[in-house]
This record gives structure tokens, C-alpha cells and sequence, in this order.
């Protein structure tokens, strides 16, 4: 009896390990995604303000429509880019966080 508790113990262990494993890869990750986001608000911001400055300068409608269109567009393309990347990043903060459980396991069936 005292060697199945023995067992069952080592085991518990090794699911506590994988799951701390496991949330250190997601902080991590999460880490990881929120300094992204933050610098992509500080350039978009930054962008927004020369956009602003420019139109505020501009001799003609013609030349406020075209400023506003450059950065409609450049703001889109980035926007979309950086919404990939993001995607991509939450992509392995998944798998990141589940190889631990994973070859957890696999040790388990073993």
C-alpha cells in the first residue's frame, strides 16, 4: 500500500510540475504579446500626430485628401500586419504552453 501511495504521489508531483511548466510559458507568451501591442499603440500613435501636423500644414484640400489617404492606408497595412503577427504569437503561447503537459503525458502512457 505504502508503495502505490509512494507512486500516486511521484505522480501528483510531476502534474504540478508540468502545470507550473506550463504557466510560465503562457506568462511568458502573454508578456511576449503585451510589449508588442504596446509598441505598436506608441507607433500608431506617433504616426497619427505626423498625420495631424501634416494636414495641419497642408496649402490645399487636394493636398489634405492626399495626406489623409497615404494614411488611411499606411495605418490599414500596418494595422493588418500587426494583427497576423499578434495571431502568430497567441499561436505559440499555445503550443509553448502545452509542451510541457504534453511531454507530461507522454511520460505518463510510457
Amino acid at each position: 500500500m505504502l508503495k502505490g501511495f509512494e507512486e500516486f504521489q511521484k505522480v501528483g508531483k510531476g502534474n504540478f510540475d508540468a502545470a507550473v511548466r506550463s504557466f510560465g510559458e503562457m506568462n511568458k507568451g502573454f508578456q511576449a504579446i503585451t510589449t508588442e501591442v504596446t509598441d505598436y499603440s506608441k507607433k500608431a500613435m506617433e504616426d497619427s500626430t505626423r498625420a495631424f501636423e501634416q494636414l495641419s500644414g497642408a496649402k490645399s484640400v487636394e493636398q489634405a485628401v492626399e495626406i489623409q489617404s497615404q494614411f488611411a492606408k499606411k495605418a490599414y497595412e500596418a494595422y493588418v500586419s500587426e494583427m497576423s503577427k499578434i495571431g502568430e504569437m497567441y499561436v505559440g503561447l499555445a503550443k509553448d504552453a502545452y509542451k510541457p503537459v504534453e511531454t507530461a503525458m507522454t511520460k505518463k502512457a510510457v
